[in-house]
């Protein structure tokens, strides 16, 4: 299974990380029990674990800049892995006319990865306000509505 092999290359590149850090994005999603297809692993995390995790890496490094909508202290793309894993050190989305910042506060453990707790992941998702991040948070309300659903 693609995405939990993903997800040990994760947990493995992270278990020496000094700062806490959380999967995001679809994965999350899938992991609280959500059905949708996963094509990379989102990992919001502290820029010095980022900076860590880039020079342990075997594979390729792609750093990123900002984008129109989201930007952050450091974006890397690491690929070689199962899935495309991408780095967020210092996330901010720009919505209403500003730049949030994207810090979880909740830290939920899911076999050997963290991802934010239901409610936020669902919240983040609204906050992002794509149509993709508006279709996650919906999965995600679904799931609350049916405990054995996450």
């Amino acid at each position: 299974m693609p995405l939990a092999a993903a997800l040990d290359e994760v947990a493995t590149l992270l278990r020496g990380a000094r700062d806490p850090w959380w999967v995001i994005g679809s994965a999350a999603a899938c992991l609280h029990g959500a059905a949708t297809s996963v094509a990379d692993v989102d990992v919001v995390l502290g820029l010095r674990d980022a900076h860590d995790a880039m020079a342990a890496w075997r594979g390729a490094v792609v750093v990123g800049g900002p984008g129109a909508r989201f930007r952050s202290s450091l974006f890397a793309r690491l690929d070689g892995a199962t899935l495309p894993i991408e780095l967020m050190a210092g996330l901010h989305v720009y919505s209403s006319g500003r730049w949030v910042p994207v810090q979880p506060a909740t830290r939920r453990s899911v076999g050997n990865v963290y991802v934010p707790g239901l409610a936020e992941l669902e919240a983040m998702f609204v906050l992002f306000g794509r149509p993709k991040d508006r279709a996650w948070a919906d999965l995600l309300r679904d799931c609350a509505d049916r405990p054995s659903c996450c």
